[in-house]
């Protein structure tokens, strides 16, 4: 078995797409070799900011030999059928077939035999397809003619090995070899390698460490090291480390000192500027929490002086931008956040649904019917929601799209707003994932659910709803954030009406409805659009409880009754998945269904459930369950019959009772009940009896089962 060694080494790829060709290369090799019929232990890839490549180990030193046998016609068949049968199976002659007989006649058996190929063939065949197909985000083109390349950056050498072998390929008139090199710096020169332990111990001689993950570590070891002998904190960012992992071969962490006069500036500005422009980690006061003047910058060397110049060099260039930030700063305050807001009016939203000032003015009016729903003054939040997307046309926010909101609260605490209005602005874009916070203060709650609530009916409106992989306006996000908001608050709007008088104020662009209907076409619209949303909340909570154990059938059968309480339908979930986990909840299911099978062969054969259950309690002035129960124990001559009647009618009861109460798990222990009464009814009694009036009623007792376990949730949507 065999280790091939493949290495593309090129000038700078961007930190951002390193990781991505990764596995991208492992795929497209994959790929090749599995099209071949090769097999292999191990395949792990690298990358780093001047090389991509692979190390596979375990590969045959050439593919198996194919043998195979295609029966062809028969030996008497015309010469034409014969003709294409050869070159069907790839022959030349008749001879290179045998004779096989059979019951219709003699037939041609085609012996096809191909001898394995060279695994550093099928190699040398592969990677010039894989680098000139390579699918990076953005590409260069680079050179002229035969050496003309496509690629990230410029190629400069291929390292291509076979257990040591160099496998010959050429692409963009750069040949394979056994040769790279090493770090810019700390490099002695071009060297060649005999295999992948050699490879990666002389890139460390020279100053490269290969492995991704290795590097990670020492990135934050280091940083977290040069902080701490400081007395400070480093700031983790992941998407930072990920960034700068990919621009170093060779990480040394410098503890750099910024202009402490910028520190006046809100903590997110300084922290975004270092991120953004510099790449650098921001650093704080354990003992205040508070940022410092303090930075750490990634080097790609050791520096001779310790870094000192290197330090220096980096916080004038941050000085710069951080001036410039200032700047934005400064004209912002100037401006003010209320005189930002009617330029929301030149903001288009989505061509459909008006401009960023249209949809403010929607959820202004959406969070004040919301206030008080979740406890809030109603005031404040129509004037946050006012506010809350004003920021959007600020210098700082345009220069910084990740700080919207967080601006927005600065900007409204140095108007002098009240601080509930400021954290509504910040706050009201969250929860934007699942591990983001949700605004559980009562502003703040109102104008995020206002906020979310609008753009999907919104979207829905408009028809613009996700499609399996795409989202593109993040409507399952919003639509989780909703939940997550109504579930954490114990929030219970009416969400039929909140969903209604939402679709009522949004003003479709290009519509035409005739006025004398305009109405009634609202009327149908919030309609189908309300119980289309309530199916898509109802897959967003399946994700949501997913990790509880709840399962999808569940959620399905509980949304089947048609409740728009989230807080109440979760709790019913979660206490139907805790009695269908029982065994008392799997048997009842096994009864709900044999009496459900049951009714439905009868219906299928003309049984009218409406009309007999009208005809037994014909005349009837008392509560028509309870006619109907006292009809049916009229015939019941089964001491089993009798026992179930008399479980249904408790059970019905109890149930009712809890439900009405939100008693969940009592409504399930009511008809946990029910399990021994239906079982023994089932053994013991013939539903379909001879005398009509006694078949009826035994039919309409099996409805009543139904009916018990249909008053928590739709039993038929249960897998079990």
């Amino acid at each position: 078995m065999a280790q091939f060694l493949f290495e593309i080494f090129c000038e700078e790829i961007p930190a951002r797409m390193q990781e991505r060709a990764e596995g991208d290369l492992k795929r497209l090799m994959s790929e090749r070799l599995k099209e071949a019929g090769l097999n292999w232990d191990s395949l792990d890839a690298f990358s780093g900011p001047r090389r991509l490549g692979l190390v596979i180990e375990g590969l045959p030193h050439k593919t198996a030999d194919v043998r195979e046998e295609r029966k062809g016609p028969r030996t008497d068949a015309p010469e034409k059928a014969l003709e294409g049968f050869m070159r069907g199976a790839g022959i030349d002659s008749l001879d290179q077939c045998k004779i096989e007989e059979g019951k219709k006649g003699s037939f041609y058996i085609a012996v096809i035999e191909k001898p394995g190929r060279e695994t550093a063939q099928v190699i040398a065949e592969a990677v010039p397809e894989i680098i000139k197909s390579f699918p990076w985000p953005k590409s260069m083109k680079f050179g002229e003619g035969d050496r003309a390349q496509r690629w990230v950056r410029p190629l400069r050498s291929l390292i291509c090995l076979l257990d040591g072998q160099v496998i010959d390929t050429e692409v963009f008139g750069i040949t394979s070899g056994k040769t790279t090199d090493g770090h810019r710096v700390h490099g002695s020169g071009p060297f060649e390698v005999s295999d992948f332990a050699d490879y990666e111990a002389k890139l460390r001689a020279n100053g490269v460490i290969l492995r991704r993950d290795e590097r990670k570590q020492l990135v934050l070891d280091g940083a977290r090291r040069v902080c701490e002998d400081a007395g400070l904190e480093l700031i983790e960012d992941q998407g930072l480390l990920e960034e700068v992992t990919g621009l170093v071969e060779h990480p040394a962490p410098i503890l750099g000192d910024m202009d402490p006069d910028f520190l006046d500036l809100p903590p997110e500005v300084i922290a975004l500027t270092m991120k953004t422009h510099q790449k650098y980690f921001a650093v704080r006061d354990p003992k205040s929490g508070k940022l410092t003047s303090k930075f750490v910058v990634l080097a790609n060397q050791d520096a001779p002086d310790g870094g000192k110049a290197i330090a220096a060099g980096n916080a004038r260039v941050l000085s710069a931008r951080l001036s410039d930030a200032r700047h934005f700063w400064d004209l912002d305050r100037k401006t003010g956040l209320e005189a930002m807001a009617p330029e929301l009016s030149k903001v288009t939203f989505h061509e459909k649904l008006g401009t960023v000032a249209d949809k403010v003015e929607r959820v202004a009016k959406l969070a004040r019917e919301l206030a008080p729903v979740v406890g809030a003054d109603a005031d404040m939040a129509e004037t946050a929601a006012r506010l809350a997307k004003a920021d959007l046309v600020s210098q700082m926010v345009y220069e910084f799209p990740e700080l919207q909101g967080a601006m927005g609260r600065y900007y409204a605490l140095d108007a002098g707003l009240d601080p509930q209005i400021a954290d509504a602005i910040k706050d009201h874009y969250k929860p934007q994932g699942p591990s983001d916070a949700v605004p559980t203060a009562p502003v703040s709650a109102a104008v995020a659910l206002a906020d979310k609530l609008d753009t999907l009916v919104g979207f829905w409106a408009i028809d613009e709803k996700p499609t399996g992989s795409k989202d593109p306006f993040a409507l399952r996000r919003a639509a989780l954030g909703v939940i997550r908001i109504l579930l954490d608050g114990n929030y219970r709007p009416e969400l039929w009406a909140v969903l209604l008088n939402a679709r009522s104020r949004i003003d479709v662009r290009g519509a035409s409805v005739p006025s004398d209907t305009v109405e009634m076409a609202a009327q149908e619209a919030g309609r189908a659009l309300f119980n289309d949303l309530l199916a898509f909340f109802a897959d967003r909570l399946k994700v949501h409880l997913k990790d509880e154990g709840v399962k999808y059938d569940v959620i399905d059968a509980v949304f089947a009754l048609g409740d728009d309480d989230l807080v109440r339908v979760t709790k019913k979930a979660r206490a139907l998945q805790a009695f269908m986990n029982s065994d008392d909840g799997q048997a009842l299911l096994q009864g709900y269904r044999r009496a459900a099978n049951i009714l439905a062969a009868e219906e299928k054969k003309g049984f009218d459930l409406a009309s007999a259950r009208a005809e037994a309690v014909s005349g009837s002035d008392a509560d028509k369950d309870a006619a109907l129960m006292i009809a049916i124990a009229k015939t019941a001559d089964a001491a089993e019959e009798r026992a179930l009647i008399a479980a249904i009618e408790g059970a019905d009861e109890v149930a009712s009772v809890a439900l009405d109460k939100e008693d969940f798990e009592g409504a399930m222990s009511a008809l946990s009940q029910l399990r021994e009464p239906v079982d023994a009814f089932f053994e013991a009694v013939v539903v379909n009896d001879k005398d009509d009036m006694v078949r009826r009623n035994r039919l309409l007792l099996l409805s009543r089962i139904r009916a018990a376990a249909d008053q928590v949730a739709d039993f038929s949507r249960l897998e079990g």
